[in-house]
C-alpha cells in the first residue's frame, strides 16, 4: 500500500514551474479514468480490509493450532505465508494491470479472495489453510493494486494508507473479539468485506488502466517471484536464501537486460526518483514492523508494563500516527521531493532511536506512533513519487507493484529484527 511533488529550484518563479509540474504528475500518478475520480471511500474500502486480514490471527494463533492439531510455532506459517502471498502477488497482480486492465484484475482478485475465504472457512488441515490464506492475500494485493492505480493524487493515496495502518493496528484486537464471539476462522475472513467495494469501483472505473500492447512476461515473473521468496525466507534460512536471492538477482539482471520492456521495465529501474522511494519506504516500513513486534516486549521489560497496558497503549498510538500520517499525505503536493523524504527520514531516524535507547514508556509508545506515521505517509507520499517516475503511463502499473514489493518486504524483514535483536533475548 505512497507523491509527486515538485523538485526545489533555484529560484522562486522556478519552483513555481515545477511544483506545478509535479501537483499535474500526481493527479495522474495512479493513472485513474477521466472524467469523474472513483470516490477516495471506495477505494479505501477495496484496499485496507486485508491490513485487518493479516494481523487477525497474532492473538489467536494458540487457538488455531489447536484447532489444527498443530504447534503454535507451526500454526505461525500462517502468518508468513500470508506475509509471502502479498509480497509476490503485487507484482504479479499489478503486472496482470498493466496488460489486461483494470476488470481482469478485480475479476481475478476477487475469485481469488472467494475461494481463499472459503477455503479458510472449512478446512482442517494446515496445508489447505495455508493455500486459503495465500490465495486471500493474492487476491488483497490485486485489490490494492488497483486502489493505488486509481487513487491519483497523495491526498487520496494518503486517506488509503492511514486506513491500511488503522485497520492493522486494530486487526489483532478485532481478530481476538471475533474468535471469542464466534470462531477463529470468522476472524480470518475478515479481509474478505472488501470484495463489498469491487462493484462500485468497477463501475466508477470506467475505461481506466487499459491492457497494454504486448504479450505478458513470464520469464520475469517467474524470476521477480523467486527473488522476492527467497528474501522473505532470509530470516528462517539465512544461507541458503541468500544464495537463492543472489542466483536469482543475477539471472533477473540478465532478463531485463534482454527484454528492457518485460515484467519489470529497466526504464523504471534506471530512474533515481523511483529506486530512492522504493528503498527508502522499504527502510522505513522495515524500522516500523520491527517497533510493532518490538515495543511490547520493550514495555515490560523496561517500563514495567503489563499486557494490557502495553498492547491498549500501543493500540491507541498506532491508530493516532496512521491517522496524522495523512496530514503529511495532504501537505505534500506543496512541499519539494527533498523535503518529504527529509521529514520521513528525520522522524524515522529519531523513532528507530527512540527505540534502541528509551527506557520510559511513554516515549516507547511516542517511537511507535512516529513509526507507523513515516510508514503510512511514505507508502502514500512515495508511491505517488515512485510511479509518476515513470517515462511511459502504460508502465505505471509496474511501478505500483515494484514499490509496493519493496514495502512489503520491509513489513517481511521487521518481525524478523525484533525476534532477532528483542524477542529472542
Amino acid at each position: 500500500m505512497t507523491v509527486t511533488t515538485t523538485t526545489a529550484g533555484t529560484a522562486k518563479a522556478a519552483g513555481k514551474v515545477t511544483r506545478r509540474a509535479g501537483e499535474k504528475a500526481a493527479g495522474t500518478a495512479g493513472a485513474a479514468p477521466a472524467g469523474a475520480p472513483v470516490p477516495v471511500l471506495w477505494l479505501a474500502l477495496l484496499a485496507t480490509p486485508i491490513a485487518a486480514g493479516a494481523n487477525a490471527p497474532v492473538l489467536i494463533l494458540p487457538e488455531m493450532a489447536a484447532s489444527l492439531g498443530v504447534s503454535s510455532g507451526t500454526a505461525a506459517w500462517l502468518l508468513t505465508a500470508f506475509g509471502w502471498a502479498m509480497a509476490v502477488g503485487t507484482p504479479l497482480l499489478a503486472g496482470l494491470l498493466r496488460r489486461r486492465g483494470l476488470r481482469a484484475v478485480l475479476r481475478l482478485s476477487t475469485l481469488l479472495v472467494l475461494a481463499g475465504t472459503l477455503l479458510v472457512a472449512v478446512s482442517p488441515w494446515l496445508p489447505l489453510t495455508l493455500s486459503g490464506r495465500c490465495a486471500q492475500a493474492a487476491g488483497g494485493a490485486g485489490l490494492v493494486a488497483a486502489a493505488i492505480s486509481l487513487a491519483g493524487t497523495a491526498r487520496r493515496m494518503g486517506v488509503i494508507s492511514a486506513g491500511f495502518g488503522m485497520l492493522g493496528a486494530a486487526g489483532p484486537l478485532l481478530g481476538k473479539a471475533l474468535a471469542d464471539g464466534a470462531s477463529w476462522r470468522i476472524a480470518l475472513t475478515v479481509s474478505a468485506l472488501s470484495l463489498l467495494a469491487v462493484p462500485a469501483v468497477g463501475r466508477r472505473a470506467g475505461a481506466a488502466n487499459p491492457p497494454a500492447p504486448g504479450r505478458f512476461d513470464g520469464r520475469g515473473a517467474a524470476l521477480l517471484t523467486g527473488l522476492a521468496t527467497a528474501l522473505v525466507l532470509l530470516p528462517t534460512a539465512p544461507l541458503a536464501a541468500l544464495g537463492g536471492a543472489l542466483v536469482a538477482a543475477a539471472l533477473l539482471a540478465l532478463h531485463v537486460r534482454r527484454h528492457p520492456e518485460g515484467f519489470v521495465p529497466a526504464a523504471l529501474l534506471r530512474r533515481p526518483v523511483f529506486v530512492i522511494s522504493a528503498l527508502l519506504a522499504l527502510a522505513l516500513s522495515a524500522s516500523y514492523f520491527t517497533l510493532l513486534f518490538s515495543v511490547p516486549r520493550l514495555l515490560a521489560d523496561r517500563a514495567g508494563w503489563d499486557t494490557a497496558s502495553a498492547g491498549t497503549g500501543q493500540l491507541v498510538a498506532l491508530l493516532t500516527g496512521s491517522a496524522l500520517s495523512w496530514l503529511l499525505a495532504a501537505a505534500s503536493a506543496r512541499m519539494s521531493r527533498a523535503a518529504v523524504r527529509t521529514v520521513l527520514v528525520s522522524l524515522g531516524a529519531l523513532a528507530a532511536l527512540a527505540g534502541i535507547f528509551a527506557t520510559w514508556g511513554p516515549l516507547l509508545l511516542v517511537a511507535t506512533a512516529a513509526g507507523v506515521f513515516t510508514a503510512s505517509a511514505a507508502n502514500a507520499v512515495l508511491s505517488t513519487h515512485a510511479v509518476a517516475a515513470s517515462p511511459d503511463p502504460a508502465q505505471r502499473p509496474s511501478a505500483i507493484g515494484l514499490f509496493t514489493l519493496c514495502y512489503q518486504l520491509g513489513g517481511a524483514f521487521g518481525p524478523a529484527v525484533a525476534a532477532l535483536l528483542v524477542l529472542g533475548g
